[in-house]
């Protein structure tokens, strides 16, 4: 069984393995491509227009955010099935994910989808927008790790608080306080 350390590194360790250009095996030290389907290893890296595209992992207590982000074309964002193939993209993300920590650690590690994923579209000019999506998965094994999401935190910060509070003093006023009444 791994540690809650190991699984975090081997899983940052995967997806450092994704830089741009990984997907070329004339690149890679080990002569491995690594293929994670984004819009970036479409195409010749000089010949080529450029597509901007990645991603990033982030941790969350026992929760890995995925985070994508892409420049693409306001057509693109207009035709139907637009939001479905940034969920693909995140669904391939994970897929490599698995994989690549598989890989690297030779253990298996389960991702299990919290919810939806999330889309933002901005408009940078009249022809590209920006789209950054995240999603949410459960990281199987790491039983030791409080859940840092829900209302159980605000409810200790707010508990804290009133702690911290009711130490000080109760309408007592200072022995210098000359003020008549209260």
């Amino acid at each position: 069984m791994a540690t809650v350390y190991e699984i975090i590194q081997g899983l940052g360790q995967a997806a450092a393995n994704a830089y741009d250009g990984a997907h070329e095996e004339s690149l890679q030290a080990d002569g491995r491509a690594r293929l994670v389907n984004l819009s970036r290893e479409d195409g010749h890296l000089i010949n080529d227009r450029r597509v901007m595209d990645g991603f990033g992992v982030k941790f969350h207590g026992p929760l890995l955010r995925v985070t994508y982000q892409a420049e693409t074309r306001i057509k693109e964002v207009q035709d139907n099935g637009f939001e479905d193939e940034v969920g693909r993209k995140l669904q391939e993300i994970i897929k490599f994910l698995k994989k690549e920590y598989k890989a690297i650690t030779g253990n298996t590690v389960a991702l299990t989808k919290e919810g939806d994923h999330h889309i933002l579209v901005q408009r940078i000019s009249n022809y590209r927008t920006d789209v950054q999506a995240h999603c949410d998965y459960r990281i199987g094994g790491l039983t030791e790790v409080e859940d840092v999401s829900g209302e159980s935190g605000k409810d200790r910060l707010d508990d804290a608080v009133k702690k911290w509070l009711a130490q000080g003093p109760k309408n007592k006023r200072p022995s210098n306080d000359t003020r008549k009444g209260k």
